[in-house]
């Protein structure tokens, strides 16, 4: 049985540094991905991550989904070799923000200065 062969990757962050390169097997999942890059996220940026649900991966440009492998998200440029950059980006999810709004928003008193003639 031959030997399942790695993927090198690497993640590049929103200034242009990068996280990594990591090797993963292609059985890896993107969730997988997102967790490792929460733990080894630079503690010195000024945007961070409050979990690795609020990271997304961009690769060929397409969001990857948690389910998917590394081998389902690998470009088909035939054999090509060497690191392969996926961007990261950090947006918090919108349920978190909806429910902090909310909670953030103070009653307020609604007028309406219509008119009808």
């Amino acid at each position: 049985m031959p030997e399942e062969e790695l993927v090198e990757l690497k993640f590049r962050l929103y200034d242009g540094s990068d996280i990594g390169p990591f090797r993963y097997s292609p059985t890896s999942t993107v969730s997988m991905l997102k967790e490792r890059i929460f733990s080894e996220w630079p503690k010195d940026k000024k945007i961070i991550p409050k979990a690795a649900n609020d990271i997304k991966l961009i690769n060929a440009g397409k969001i990857l989904e948690n389910n998917k492998t590394v081998g389902q998200c690998k470009v088909p440029f035939g054999e090509l070799k060497g690191v392969i950059t996926m961007h990261v980006v950090v947006q918090p999810s919108l349920a978190k923000s909806k429910t902090e709004k909310k909670l953030d928003d103070t009653p307020r008193k609604h007028f309406c200065g219509c008119s009808i003639l």
